[in-house]
């Protein structure tokens, strides 16, 4: 049996995992790596149609505000 897991979800799983440690102990390098992982993820969902659907619902939001 073989298992595969996305890239975007990896990334996404590294994000959470990094995102649940405490502000006070992070250092700017470490901020700075996980800003990197949020641009990847963005960039690796943007592609496929969960992200033109993500994409859709902030334009309606954007949309309504104004």
């Amino acid at each position: 049996m073989q298992y595969s897991i996305s890239a975007a979800a990896f990334v996404a799983i590294i994000i959470v995992i990094r995102l649940r440690r405490r502000t006070e102990s992070r250092s700017r390098g470490d901020e700075a790596f996980t800003v990197f992982c949020s641009i990847v993820l963005g960039v690796l969902i943007a592609g496929t149609a969960w992200g033109h659907a993500i994409l859709q619902l902030v334009g309606v939001v954007t949309g309504a505000t104004h």
